[in-house]
């Protein structure tokens, strides 16, 4: 049961991210692109997490944690270089 729960998990995902994708590419605003970015960075935490579920191991959800910290940290740089023109003041 497990095993068709993480197929559609992978597939909805999947599905998350070439929208997210789209968005990005299409985004009428600048805005629009930054929060497809960080939207697509939630999702590959998804992807890594559902990874580490199906190959049974914990490594991955450490990776996960990490990949999210960086992607909110240039989430957070990149909205500053915009608004301000710099990141570090």
């Amino acid at each position: 049961m497990i095993e068709y729960a993480l197929t559609f998990g992978f597939c909805a995902v999947s599905l998350a991210l070439l929208l997210n994708l789209w968005r990005l590419l299409r985004g009428p605003s600048l805005m629009d692109r930054v929060l497809a970015v960080d939207t697509m960075v939630i999702n590959v935490i998804a992807l890594i997490i559902l990874f580490g579920i199906q190959q049974r191991t914990t490594i991955f959800f450490e990776g996960a944690l990490l990949f999210a910290m960086f992607g909110f940290i240039s989430t957070v740089a990149y909205c500053r270089f915009i608004l301000r023109g710099d990141v570090i003041e």
